[in-house]
């Protein structure tokens, strides 16, 4: 098989010189190098790891309008973000699904006050919400949607009724309130379906993983970090959306930004293994106030539970993890609802942390920072566009408003839309097709059923392995097990399953016995140290 990464590295020796190169293969990134892609430009794609490896791997995994975004006053990008939301129910429903949630709720007035006086611009830390702030803003939330609803309005329920529902609530409960918004499968595989999207039918569009990008004497060259080889390129503008290291990129392509424009925070999440808990979620997310304000969640996620997060300021952009003392937040904040399970670090099977990449914003509460998003241009020899911001819920929107400003600087008019385009195995999907390789491929399921052939007595198959390489860009063990697969994330790794996917993959991409062992070995190491995996479970 001839390897699809020396194909498209040959195509750019061939012809280095392109309209826009982006650089950063987070979701924003991604979404721009689609959308400038479907333009009909020439466009490059460089991501220094794996696509939707690094912040866009740490996601709550919610696609929602935002409803807490609503007492910061920020009306417009909440009805940009259930608009987003929407839009990606049907674009992407393969992946995209709708997401009862629950708010429990202990009182009736309480932070009425605290929640006008934030309305009014005099911020601070929140004070628990009753129930008559919250009906204010869902139903707010429900007028936003009033004239395109696709899920149902709120409702609101007594004490009785909820502990009836929900019987391992608090005690001290006295109303639920229950809203819908939506929650998405595999955000690393939306990604790589829009890659593919970008790329399809055209030599014109290039996305390549595991590469940098520098300055050089004859304008740019990308550095092919797998064998250390050199590419000179040229392009009119650069994208630059490398999230949390915005300003550092910036400055090490030639534009640095006058002021700091990106100031983040870390979220951490965990995914527990608790049937109990599971069970007593009833289908619904839990969307509570811990007793310092922040907001968490709690959620089924593929068999398991999904909880977080934290929200700590960080000086500058480094990877990160779940440490203890999350961990612990965490485990303490799931206790305060229910009280009468047993939570325990013994449940975590997976957990991952990231850095939101948001916008330098000068307040004491990190809840209050915007969630906004804007692209800034930066002059130079090649202008360049930092986006800032940005979630998962809206990629679409903040990639669109910045081809639209690359496209204004390029003097091109846009001639498509990607508001009501599919994405990748979410065209034409029927909602009938229910089977496993539907729900990871949508309707591209048929390309990885070509050897069934399980691996170690997993589901995974040879076949999807080597399309996953074909098709898909994987390059690691960690890409194929972490970002294509959900093995990773819901606990289901053994050491079997791991060694087996390197020897299909040394098949195929020409590793020896040394880099095999090299392979699962770093692999290992990584889950073990930035995901809070326990070695022991993987020889189970």
């Amino acid at each position: 098989m001839t390897d699809p990464r020396a194909t498209d590295i040959e195509k750019i020796r061939r012809n280095g010189a392109f309209d826009v190169v982006v650089v950063g293969g987070g979701i924003n990134g991604i979404g721009t190098f689609r959308d400038i892609a479907l333009q009909g430009l020439r466009v490059l794609l460089v991501e220094r790891n794996d696509f939707c490896s690094g912040c866009s791997a740490a996601p709550s995994r919610m696609i929602h309008g935002g409803l807490r975004y609503l007492e910061n006053r920020e009306f417009d990008l909440v009805r940009e973000s259930l608009f987003e939301r929407d839009a990606l129910l049907k674009n992407a429903s393969h992946m995209v699904f709708p997401l009862p949630t629950v708010l429990p709720v202990i009182s009736v007035f309480s932070g009425l006050l605290n929640t006008a006086m934030n309305f009014f611009g005099l911020q601070g830390r929140p004070s628990p919400r009753g129930i008559v702030p919250i009906i204010l803003g869902l139903s707010l939330y429900d007028f936003l949607t009033r004239k395109r609803r696709l899920l149902p309005k709120h409702k609101v329920f007594n004490r009785k009724q909820s502990l009836s529902f929900w019987p391992e609530f608090a005690p001290d409960l006295r109303f639920t309130a229950v809203y819908h918004d939506a929650w998405i499968s595999h955000p690393e595989r939306l990604g790589i379906e829009l890659i593919l999207d970008g790329e399809a039918n055209t030599d014109r569009a290039i996305a390549l993983n595991y590469a940098e990008i520098a300055r050089s004497a004859e304008g740019f060259t990308v550095t092919d970090r797998e064998t250390g080889n050199r590419i000179n390129v040229s392009t009119r503008v650069i994208v630059n959306a490398t999230g949390a290291w915005v300003d550092e990129t910036a400055e090490r392509l030639g534009s640095a930004p006058s002021e700091q424009l990106v100031s983040g925070t870390k979220g951490s999440h965990l995914i527990l293994d608790n049937p109990r808990l599971l069970h007593a979620l009833r289908d619904h997310m839990v969307y509570f106030e811990n007793t310092d304000g922040r907001v968490c969640i709690v959620f089924p996620y593929l068999g398991k539970v999904l909880a977080g997060a934290t929200d700590i300021r960080v000086k500058q952009a480094a990877r990160v993890r779940c440490e203890d003392d999350e961990r612990d937040y965490i485990l303490g904040s799931l206790r305060l609802i229910f009280p009468q399970i047993t939570l325990s670090a013994n449940d975590i099977v997976y957990s991952y942390s990231g850095i939101r990449p948001l916008p330098t914003a000068d307040v004491d509460f990190t809840g209050r920072i915007s969630r906004e998003h804007f692209t800034r241009k930066l002059d130079g020899a090649v202008p360049q566009f930092c986006m800032v911001g940005g979630k998962w819920t809206t990629f679409r929107a903040f990639a669109e408003q910045t081809t639209d400003m690359v496209l204004a600087e390029l003097g091109i008019k846009r001639s498509l839309s990607t508001r009501d385009l599919a994405i990748g195995g979410g065209n034409g999907l029927q909602p009938a097709v229910k089977d496993r390789f539907a729900e990871l491929y949508g309707t591209r399921a048929e390309q990885f059923r070509t050897d069934l052939t399980p691996i170690a007595g997993s589901d995974l198959t040879v076949g999807e392995v080597r399309s996953m390489i074909a098709l898909e860009k994987a390059r690691t063990v960690a890409d194929v097990l972490q970002r294509r697969q959900p093995l990773a994330i819901t606990g289901q790794l053994t050491t079997s399953i791991i060694e087996g996917t390197a020897k299909v993959m040394a098949d195929i991409l020409g590793w020896n016995s040394a880099r095999i062992h090299t392979e699962v070995d770093h692999f290992v190491s990584e889950l073990v140290h930035y995901h809070g995996v326990n070695s022991e479970r993987l020889k189970e």
